[in-house]
């Protein structure tokens, strides 16, 4: 399975090999397991201000700016875009019902993940799309000596977020690597997407509410049912 994705990534990139340097993790879904409560707190607010909006949406919203789902969402609904006032005032309820909802905690297997991948001199960056600061925060407490906080790439740090491949190919930048000596690890459709418009191998480990089609036809080279099942492959998949 694994030579098979590689093979068929390498022949449509006409990249020399698959040479791993760098894995770039997304944040929410990878590394915490946030998303139940992202998307409970997005509904609560796009509902708020007359927007319908289901949990459903927000998974497949996630790694999106706050400011480009709200905008999104405004055009659909009332045919017109939102003001910033409008933007800053949504993301505000939605930021303080997310927290309301208390601490979310790592995605079992992903430290035990992080630790091999740092045993194997592989760098490792945090890519996403959030700009929650406590959750930004609360890397270093959870996966401690693993990232380093001045080499991630934040909704801060870009014009547009996923699925534009803006916040990958910065990642390349920052780590000073090619596309075909980095891997992706990702959850959404957004992020694959980013992932994939960057040119990166882009793994997905299904840890929401999403069918793993919806994954696979984002684009991704592999999908995972859980991050327990990378990370028990994850030695065979360095070997290819």
């Amino acid at each position: 399975m694994f030579s098979t994705a590689i093979q068929s990534f390498l022949n449509q990139h006409h990249y020399p090999a698959l040479n791993i340097k760098a894995v770039f993790f997304d944040m929410d879904g990878v590394l915490f397991d946030t998303m139940p409560a992202h998307a409970k707190a997005w509904v609560i607010a796009m509902n708020g201000a007359g927007l319908h909006f289901t949990e459903y949406q927000g998974y497949l919203n996630e790694g999106r700016t706050g400011a480009s789902t709200i905008d999104n969402e405004f055009v659909k609904v009332f045919g017109r875009h939102s003001t910033e006032e409008e933007k800053q005032h949504i993301y505000k309820q939605k930021s303080e019902h997310f927290l309301s909802f208390g601490e979310s905690m790592p995605i079992p297997y992903t430290y035990e993940l992080t630790k091999k991948i740092k045993a194997e001199n592989i760098d490792r960056l945090v890519v996403t799309g959030s700009g929650e600061k406590t959750l930004l925060d609360r890397v270093e407490q959870f996966y401690p000596g693993i990232f380093n906080r001045q080499r991630m790439v934040t909704a801060y740090d870009v014009k547009h977020g996923k699925p534009n491949p803006e916040p990958y190919l910065m990642a390349l930048q920052k780590a000073n690597v090619k596309p075909w000596e980095a891997v992706v690890i990702e959850n959404a459709p957004l992020g694959v997407q980013a992932g994939v418009a960057a040119g990166i191998f882009t793994i997905a480990v299904n840890t929401g509410i999403l069918e793993d089609e919806v994954l696979h036809q984002a684009g991704a080279n592999l999908v995972f049912g859980n991050m327990k099942d990378l990370h028990d492959h994850w030695d065979k998949l360095i070997r290819q």
